[in-house]
């Protein structure tokens, strides 16, 4: 499977083979333009965009040859309407390409280059003046932001529904002559194009956003929603087969997702990382704690070394899993990340504690997952939430105080031990991910109002209920019989859809 385009990916620098690659390209472009009769400003259009995505730090080869693709997509388009069709140019779905750029690299500085350098190239190629260009650039982002959070194929539509009302406006601003725009030539060659424009780039984008998924290696949203459904075959075999590991990826999702959408991150891709991030566990289920029903603990019957050997390996085992299913990559980095290059504590300890009696050294390298660490601040969250899920469950009375204490301790012992080091993260948004993380773990352990228990033949009023007369069932009068509820009742403390 093609790898992803994630930060961890090496920017662009000036060494003599990307050097000499960038001219190679400039040239080759120079040539296809000069051969194909196109402006040799398209070129120096592209060039420039280059350096743009330099300057922002966002340029990598991978990135550079899939945007390239999407230009050399309209570039096509453009060129095959208006040579051999006679469909005007106005058709050319220069909207599609802003919309894909923001569904799959979600990122609006990517989406405004994207949206300026086709506008440009598709007016350039069918011969068009700056009305075509500003008509085509406003709709691309209007489409883009139209569809920037995109969950669903309505909202595709919707986005195509804004980019033709948008290209009618700009139609009216542009020529605001009534004369004109009920002439039936004019509607042909201008209105009606422009009023579809929006929706042929959306069925565009709805057809082939599947297939660019896959060559450039990223995930969209409706891909994670499709990876959340829990009938995917890994998240059903957690269910009936590690259902405390299932348990707990719920609760790290929870709230790695709250913190995300906190501090800007990826919410969605949070979320369904931290539903996969330790299938691994599948292997060995029960070697772990939350799996472990009934019976003892079976690290209590093997050495340190060995239950070392087992905790490592649910990582390099759910890295196997993740690709036999063929997830993509940027799921797969929640595993190894999640842990990142953790030290496994307590046998570790219990390693010290033997090997000071036997009178050997232990190495604390051999206890350390063997990372990476969090590279993205997903990863990065998902880390904190897993950690501090563990150690907030493992709290004897678990309150508000003693809940903000641990989260606090856990978060700033990542942030000691170098976890966090190579993620973006920043102490700000580090502040806010503790400060969420303790108001969602102070909903789920919240405090339930404990009844008196009803004696029998008593009320909890303490009176005694009369026996039924005249042949009155008592279960006609529900307030009078604390077994029967209303049909209609507010969900209380005892009521399990509290």
């Amino acid at each position: 499977m093609p790898m992803p385009l994630t930060k961890k990916d090496n920017n662009f620098s000036f060494s003599p083979y990307n050097i000499a690659l960038a001219i190679f390209f400039i040239g080759f472009l120079a040539v296809f333009c000069r051969v194909a009769d196109y402006p040799l400003l398209v070129p120096l259009l592209l060039t420039f965009l280059g350096i743009h995505l330099f300057f922002i730090g966002k340029l990598t080869l991978r990135l550079g040859l899939s945007l390239g693709f999407l230009l050399t997509l309209i570039v096509f388009t453009a060129e095959f309407i208006s040579r051999y069709t006679a469909i005007p140019a106005f058709y050319i779905p220069v909207a599609g390409i802003s919309m894909l750029t923001i569904l799959l690299f979600k990122d609006i500085h990517l989406m405004f280059g994207m949206t300026f350098a086709s506008s440009i190239l598709a007016t350039l190629i069918v011969g068009g003046n700056f009305d075509m260009m500003l008509t085509f650039f406003i709709g691309g982002l209007t489409g883009a932001y139209a569809v920037r959070d995109a969950r669903n194929r309505g909202q595709l539509f919707a986005g195509g529904v804004f980019v033709g009302v948008i290209h009618l406006v700009c139609l009216l601003l542009l020529q605001p002559y009534i004369s004109l725009l009920i002439s039936k030539e004019f509607q042909a060659y201008y209105l009606y194009p422009l009023a579809f424009n929006g929706f042929i780039s959306a069925f565009a984008v709805l057809a082939v956003l599947k297939i660019f998924e896959y060559l450039f290696g990223v995930l969209t949203n409706f891909s994670l929603l499709e990876l959340s459904d829990f009938n995917q075959p890994l998240l059903k075999r957690m269910v009936l087969e590690a259902p405390g590991t299932y348990h707990h990826s719920l609760v790290v999702s929870n709230l790695a997702e709250a913190a995300a959408d906190a501090i800007g991150a990826d919410a969605l891709l949070t979320r369904v990382g931290a539903y996969y991030h330790d299938i691994g566990k599948l292997v060995n289920a029960d070697y772990f704690t939350e799996n472990q029903l009934v019976g003892g603990n079976k690290h209590d019957e093997i050495e340190p070394s060995m239950s070392r050997l087992v905790i490592l390996n649910h990582v390099k085992e759910g890295i196997e899993l993740a690709r036999k299913h063929k997830l993509n990559q940027m799921i797969i980095d929640f595993i190894p990340q999640h842990h990142g290059t953790g030290l496994i504590h307590f046998f570790y300890q219990r390693a010290l504690e033997e090997g000071a009696a036997e009178g050997h050294e232990v190495n604390e390298g051999d206890y350390r997952y063997p990372g990476p660490k969090p590279q993205t601040r997903e990863t990065a969250i998902t880390l904190m939430a897993d950690s501090v899920e563990g150690a907030v469950r493992a709290l004897d009375e678990p309150n508000p105080s003693s809940m903000e204490e641990t989260v606090k301790k856990v978060i700033n012992n990542k942030f000691i031990d170098g976890q966090l080091d190579e993620c973006p993260l920043t102490l700000k948004e580090i502040d806010k991910i503790s400060s969420t993380f303790v108001r969602i773990l102070g909903a789920m352990y919240h405090g339930r109002v404990k009844y008196p228990e009803k004696k029998n033949g008593t009320a909890r009023n303490g009176k005694h209920r009369s026996a039924p007369q005249n042949g009155t069932d008592s279960h006609e009068h529900p307030e009078e019989n604390p077994n029967q509820f209303p049909s209609h009742h507010s969900p209380g403390a005892d009521d399990p859809a509290a």
